[in-house]
């Protein structure tokens, strides 16, 4: 196994299921660049709840960056070529979403209270 980060788009839509021990879980696709310029499937599972429930929070297209334990794939398409693809246990995410929270978190604790504006005029 391969512990990976990956960045991509959603591919359809994320869908929740239950095992049969009853441990929930979301499964998504996201279609990666690689560096050839064509593109390659990622076929994600995710158990932690942070994870399942941002993976469900996306829709198609939308941009996402998963970190988790990567497993190479190769399948054949309907032309008969092979192609190759990757199975991967998401342990975190990352959206545009989470990126923008993050942001206004940092210029809130950043941000200068009333007291900090005001000069000190005793001279």
């Amino acid at each position: 196994m391969i512990d990976g980060l990956i960045g991509g788009k959603v591919y359809g839509k994320s869908a929740e299921r239950q095992g049969q021990g009853g441990t929930t879980y979301v499964t998504a696709k996201v279609l990666a660049p690689s560096g050839d310029g064509e593109s390659l499937f990622v076929n994600v599972i995710a158990f932690s709840d942070e994870v399942r429930a941002a993976l469900l929070a996306l829709d198609d297209g939308d941009s996402v960056a998963l970190s988790g334990t990567l497993t190479p794939k190769v399948w054949t398409d309907k032309n008969g070529d092979t192609r190759p693809a990757l199975d991967m246990v998401a342990h975190g995410v990352l959206t545009v979403y989470d990126v923008n929270r993050k942001q206004q978190a940092v210029r809130q604790q950043s941000a200068p209270t009333g007291a900090d504006c005001l000069e000190d005029r005793s001279v």
